[in-house]
C-alpha cells in the first residue's frame, strides 16, 4: 500500500497599531502564510516506533502539535519631551550683570510656574535703559510646553523694571509682557518678506508686531536690505519696550512701529568683546544710509545721526521718523 505523508505549514499573525499623536505605522495588509512545500514525499521508510499503514487500527495514530501563534506587546505612542535650552547668563561685556541675572531670573519664574511641563528660553537681555537707581531690562524669550502629548512652542518679551536701593542692591519692581496686538488679514509685501527671510532672527513678541501690521514698511525694507549683507538677530520691535526713551517723558519710536534693535550680527553679540568693532560699526553705518536719522550702539561715531550710552552697548537702534 502506497503511504501517505501530509505536510503541514502554519499561518504566522503580525499584528500593528497607531497612535494618533505619533507616526502612523501602517500594518500589513493582512496575514501572511508560509507557502506550501513543493517537495514530494518522502519514499524512504518510516523511522523505527512510527506506525505505518500496515499498523493495525487500534494502534495509537500520530500527533502533529499546531504551531503557537504568539501576538507582539501592543506598541505604545512615544512621549513628547521638552527641548534642552541653554541658560541665559551675563558675559563679558555688560554692563551691571547682576541687573540682567535679576532681570531674567523673573521672567523665567513668570512664565515657568512650578510643575508646569514648560522650558524657558531667553534668547537676549538687553537694556530698554539703566541709570544709576533704576533700569529697565528687556528679555525676548520662546517657551515651550507640552500639551495632550504634543510640543507647542511660544514666547513674548517681557519690559522688566528694577530699582537700586541705597545700599547698592537691585531688585524687580515690576514685569510687563509685549502685547502685540492681534494679526490682520492682510500684510504688506514687505512685512511677508521679513517673516519668511532665513537671514533675520525675528523673536517671538517681535514677529507677532510685524503680523500685527502696526511696523512701519520703513523699518522692514531698511531689515531686508540689510539681510543682503549681514544675518540679524532682533531683539525688540514695537511690543515690550518702553512708551517713552527711559528716564524721560520723551516717546520712544518703538511703541509706534518706527524702530528696532539688533543684538546680534552676522551670529556675533553686539555686546561680546570678541565682536571686531569694524562689524558693528559698518551695520550702525548702514542703517543710517538706508534711512535711518537715530542710530544708536555700543561706539560714538561721526555724524548727527549717531550716538552711544551706557544703555546702547548690548545692541543696535536704529530709529525712523516715518
Amino acid at each position: 500500500m502506497r503511504r501517505r505523508v501530509f505536510l503541514i505549514a502554519g499561518a504566522g499573525l503580525l499584528a500593528g497599531c497607531s497612535n494618533s499623536s505619533a507616526q502612523n505605522h501602517p500594518s500589513p495588509s493582512g496575514p501572511s502564510s508560509a507557502p506550501p512545500s513543493s517537495a514530494p514525499p518522502s519514499s524512504a521508510p518510516p523511522p523505527s516506533g512510527t506506525p505505518s499503514s500496515d499498523t493495525p487500527s487500534s494502534a495509537a495514530p500520530s500527533v502533529t502539535t499546531p504551531p503557537t501563534v504568539t501576538s507582539p506587546a501592543p506598541s505604545t505612542s512615544p512621549t513628547v519631551g521638552l527641548p534642552a535650552v541653554r541658560s541665559w547668563a551675563p558675559g563679558p561685556g555688560e554692563i551691571e550683570p547682576e541687573v540682567k541675572r535679576l532681570a531674567v531670573a523673573a521672567v523665567v519664574k513668570l512664565l515657568q510656574p512650578n510643575g508646569a511641563r514648560a522650558v524657558v528660553e531667553v534668547i537676549d537681555a538687553q537694556y530698554g535703559g539703566i541709570l544709576s537707581d533704576s533700569a529697565s531690562v528687556l528679555v525676548p524669550c520662546r517657551v515651550y510646553s507640552i500639551r495632550a502629548n504634543r510640543l507647542i512652542s511660544g514666547g513674548t518679551t517681557v519690559d522688566v523694571r528694577l530699582s537700586r536701593s541705597p545700599q547698592g542692591t537691585w531688585r524687580v519692581t515690576a514685569t510687563h509682557p509685549a502685547q502685540p496686538g492681534a494679526p490682520v488679514a492682510s500684510l504688506s509685501a514687505a512685512a511677508r518678506q521679513v517673516l519668511a527671510s532665513e537671514q533675520i532672527s525675528l523673536p517671538p513678541a517681535s514677529a507677532a508686531d510685524i503680523r500685527s501690521g502696526q511696523v512701519h514698511d520703513s523699518v522692514l525694507t531698511t531689515m531686508l536690505e540689510l539681510a543682503k549683507t549681514y544675518r540679524i538677530g532682533i531683539s525688540v520691535i514695537r511690543s515690550g519696550h518702553p512708551i517713552d526713551v527711559f528716564g524721560t517723558d520723551r516717546p520712544s519710536d518703538h511703541p509706534r512701529g518706527r524702530a528696532f534693535d539688533t543684538w546680534q550680527i552676522n551670529g556675533r553679540a553686539v555686546v561680546s568683546p570678541s565682536t571686531p568693532r569694524s562689524l558693528v560699526t559698518s551695520y550702525m553705518r548702514t542703517a543710517e544710509s538706508l534711512g535711518s536719522y537715530n542710530v544708536g550702539g555700543p561706539y560714538q561715531l561721526s555724524g548727527t545721526a549717531f550716538f552711544s550710552d551706557r544703555t546702547h552697548h548690548d545692541h543696535v537702534h536704529a530709529g525712523f521718523r516715518s
